[in-house]
C-alpha cells in the first residue's frame, strides 16, 4: 500500500479491525518513510450479474429497486422489514451464484414472486397482477385461485 502523503511504497499495518458487524476490515497503516499514520478499509468485491430487460438493454443490478418492488407489493401489509430483508438476502444470494453474468428480469421477477408468495398472498397477487399484466379478469382469477389451494 503506497502512502497517501509522500507516495512511498513501505507502510505497516499497526492496528487491525473488524467493523461494522463484519463488513469490512479496518487497519491503520504508518509510512516507513514520512512515519504518518492513515486508515485503509478492505470490503469484498461482489459483483451482480446485470440484468437483461425485454427490449434487450442490459443495466446494472440495483438493489435500491429490488426493495422498493418488495416495498410496493407489501405496501399496509403485516410483514417486518426483517422478513423483507432476508427475502431480499435470499434472492441476492441467488444471483451470487448464478453461472450467468446475466440475468433476464423475468427471472429476477419470478424470484421476487416466489419470495412474496412465501411473505405475504396478498403482496403477491399484486405484484403478479402488475409483473404479468393481465389483459382481462379471468387471468386474475385463475391467479387467485392458484393462491387459495
Amino acid at each position: 500500500m503506497k502512502c497517501p502523503f509522500c507516495g512511498h511504497g513501505d507502510t505497516q499495518v499497526v492496528e487491525t479491525r473488524v467493523a461494522e458487524e463484519g463488513l469490512f476490515v479496518r487497519r491503520r497503516r504508518r509510512c516507513a518513510q514520512c512515519d504518518k499514520r492513515f486508515t485503509t478499509y478492505e470490503r469484498p468485491e461482489v459483483t451482480f450479474p446485470a440484468v437483461v430487460k425485454k427490449d434487450g438493454r442490459r443495466i446494472d443490478y440495483d438493489p435500491a429497486k429490488l426493495r422498493a418492488s418488495f416495498n410496493l407489493a407489501l405496501r399496509k401489509r403485516p410483514v417486518s422489514t426483517e422478513q423483507v430483508d432476508a427475502a431480499i438476502a435470499h434472492i441476492e444470494e441467488r444471483l451470487l451464484n448464478l453461472p450467468e453474468r446475466e440475468v433476464p428480469s423475468h427471472r429476477l421477477g419470478e424470484m421476487v414472486m416466489r419470495e412474496l408468495k412465501k411473505l405475504d398472498k396478498v403482496a403477491y397477487i399484486r405484484f403478479a397482477s402488475v409483473y404479468r399484466s393481465f389483459e382481462d379478469i379471468d387471468e386474475f382469477k385463475t391467479l387467485v385461485d392458484e393462491v387459495r389451494q
